[in-house]
């Protein structure tokens, strides 16, 4: 059955200008829509960037940023610091991707989406300069070599952050790090949350091939704070920040935090501990309120403090009263967010095996006993074996989709075949074999329709699997809660 689709980058109230900008950036290689991108200085190249941007004046020399890197946590972390830092009194700009609904999302200004209309300005500046560079590429031999989606759309965000003389940005690298189009930017700080198994074929199929591709963004003498804790990819980022003379700030080491959930609320609150000599990072912060749940949070959160504490001793003030503030403000949508109550309805956005099992020890650990469904949808470049062996013993009925809007969708009748196989391999190897419900829907919104009418009111839906499968339900999964106003509305959040 088909539905009206609430389609990114569609059906907006913004003029046949901003229309157009968008249309020319959805023209141009976009291998957020290419089902293995690849990820080589051909196709990534930073020179291609660094002219791009010269020619639009140069106008990442405006601004001072703060760089985040990560498998997992980065766009969480940055919008953690960018939410501090905007309570300090400071005008901030925040760089993330991808967007869930419009792409103006991914370039906010003091907690707002770039208006559409400003967009729409920036990029008129910008397409003669990337007809400029299609030319100079076809005359090199190197026709259809001209700036891709990701690089324009990463000018526009500096461009607009320039002219609006913002004092700070918090730029999240898009893939990678060492060939990422971000990593033109010259930071005052850097930060690499976690190093995961996602996005092999681009950067490599061990912790420590990943991790050289993350630590690609140290840059000669700017401090380093990471969430990293395990040995083979935290050596390696250890020894670029030495080779780079570079001071390195590790989580277990210089800092640590615990996290506990109030069980009367189900806010988190985090407690940041200072274990550096000297009180190197300013202290301990004890109970700080989070609106985002998940120890892995926590974790984000611990290392935002640590990043902040470091922007202070720069010279930045902030002080521990924004620190709270800014922490309990920051929201990410998509990151366990609770779109219903009676039943629960939780989206997320977790793609890979990290984020999957970090979703699902939140919600044993803030949803205890319940019982659950789950709306499942991936993309085919995606570890989904192991995805699935962590999904399949923690829910009883499972509903396989796909998403509609973007070709990297994997085929959901291949998702139930993978499932039943690891059940099989699952009921000869244990005495007592969980066996949920396995069910093929491929249209989402007819996945989630059915799946939440098939759940009692003391029951928990989750959808999750992909940022394209929440992007495309998140806004008819809104107008549905709009409409019906028994719904009590609840945003959570979670990386």
């Amino acid at each position: 059955m088909s539905h009206p689709a609430a389609s990114p980058d569609s059906a907006r109230p913004d003029s046949a200008n901003a229309e157009s900008a968008v249309e020319f950036l959805l023209s141009r290689v976009n291998y957020e829509r290419t089902n293995k991108p690849p990820y080589d200085p051909r196709s990534f190249r930073l020179e291609r960037m660094r002219r791009l941007l010269a020619l639009l004046g140069d106008p990442h020399f405006a601004w001072p940023a703060v760089h985040i890197a990560g498998t997992k946590g980065k766009g969480s972390t940055a919008t953690m610091i960018a939410s501090v830092l905007m309570k300090a009194g400071y005008r901030v700009g925040l760089y993330t991707s991808p967007h869930l609904n419009h792409i103006e999302e991914r370039m906010q200004a003091n907690g707002q989406p770039c208006p559409p209309e400003a967009l729409a300005g920036i990029v008129h500046r910008l397409r003669p300069i990337v007809e400029r560079m299609d030319r100079e590429a076809a005359l090199d031999g190197r026709a259809g070599d001209g700036p891709t989606y990701f690089e324009i759309t990463t000018a526009a965000a500096m461009q607009y952050f320039a002219d609006l003389a913002l004092d700070i940005v918090v730029l999240e690298v898009g893939l990678g790090g060492r060939l990422d189009s971000t990593n033109v930017c010259n930071p005052i700080l850097s930060g690499i949350t976690s190093i995961g198994f996602d996005h092999m074929a681009q950067l490599g199929n061990t912790l420590a091939a990943i991790a050289g591709e993350k630590a690609g963004i140290i840059k000669p003498g700017v401090e380093v704070v990471t969430g990293v804790t395990q040995q083979e990819p935290l050596a390696v980022i250890m020894r670029r920040a030495n080779q780079l003379g570079c001071e390195l700030i590790q989580a277990g080491l210089h800092y640590r935090f615990e996290y506990r959930v109030d069980s009367s609320t189900t806010w988190p609150r985090v407690s940041f501990f200072d274990t550096s000599s000297g009180d190197r990072l300013g202290g301990n912060l004890p109970n700080v309120d989070l609106h985002l749940l998940g120890q892995h949070q926590a974790a984000n959160a611990a290392m935002a403090i640590a990043m902040l504490r470091m922007l202070e001793k720069k010279g930045w003030r902030i002080g521990d009263d924004a620190i709270r503030a800014g922490l309990a403000a920051a929201v990410c949508p998509a990151r366990v967010e609770v779109i219903r109550r009676d039943p629960t309805v939780i989206l997320d956005v977790a793609h890979n095996v990290s984020s999957i099992q970090a979703l699902v020890e939140t919600i044993d650990l803030s949803f205890p006993g319940t019982r659950r469904s789950l709306v499942f949808g991936s993309s085919r470049d995606k570890d989904i074996p192991g995805m699935l062996e962590i999904l399949l013993p923690k829910f009883d009925r499972i509903y396989f989709t796909q998403y509609r809007l973007n070709p990297r969708a994997a085929d959901p009748h291949w998702l139930m075949e993978t499932a039943k196989t690891l059940l099989a391999a699952n009921s000869s190897q244990v005495e007592r074999p969980y066996q949920p419900q396995l069910q093929l829907v491929t249209d989402p919104i007819d996945a989630y329709r059915q799946a939440a009418g098939e759940l009692d009111r003391e029951g928990l839906l989750c959808v999750t699997g992909s940022f394209f499968l929440a992007a495309e339900l998140r806004p008819w999964l809104q107008a549905e809660r709009q409409a019906d106003s028994s719904c009590q509305v609840e945003s959570i959040v979670n990386v």
